[in-house]
């Protein structure tokens, strides 16, 4: 059975303003609606950059808990830039991105992306890990980049699929598709089993 036909009674309900995570949607044949709101992305200190991730799914989740129907299907996610165990959250200005670029060039790094599928019975909680590799970029590169593009709303201040990305970034060990921001293969496979 293909997902289309699984899911065509479950009113698919997507909770990102990230336009990838919407076009993963649309590119896997699925029709939802887009509903958003706003969650305070804070947690536990003591938590490893995987469980982070995870948790910030499950919260992103949590706060549609009370609305959902019996056939509500609520796809919530999240991604994080690791380097050397910090993670790397979403630039505040042009200085901050600055900065995290300046710490990503010539270096290896984990972009982590979670999803969590909520539904009123059950929910399911996954990830991927992509390790990215970035060449030295020059300061200008940065500054260009920075200027003409919008690293502020982005974990670790870049898009690879922007030209930052084209002309930065070495090579991945793992799914392109997880640094974008989901793990699409895993979506696919978690959907067919909810």
């Amino acid at each position: 059975m293909i997902l289309t036909e699984k899911l065509q009674k479950k009113n698919i309900i997507l909770a990102s303003a990230s336009p990838r995570r919407q076009q993963f949607l649309k590119d896997l044949g699925l029709s939802y609606s887009l509903k958003l709101k706003s969650v305070e992305e804070v947690y536990p200190e003591n938590l490893t950059p995987k469980e982070i991730a995870i948790y910030l799914a499950k919260l992103k989740a949590k706060a549609f808990e009370e609305s959902l129907r019996p056939n509500d299907l609520l796809i919530t996610g999240d991604t994080i830039v690791c380097l050397n165990k910090e993670v790397l959250g979403k630039p505040k200005d042009a200085a901050q991105a600055k900065e995290m670029l300046l710490n990503l060039s010539g270096k290896k790094h984990q972009v982590i992306s979670s999803v969590c599928l909520k539904s009123n019975l059950k929910t399911v909680s996954f990830y991927d890990s992509t390790n990215v590799f970035f060449k030295e970029l020059s300061l200008a590169e940065i500054d260009f980049y920075i200027e003409n593009f919008s690293p502020f709303d982005k974990a670790g201040a870049y898009g690879i699929q922007e030209w930052i990305g084209k002309i930065g970034v070495e090579k991945i060990e793992g799914s392109y598709f997880t640094v974008m921001g989901m793990p699409v293969h895993l979506l696919y496979k978690e959907l067919l089993k909810f």
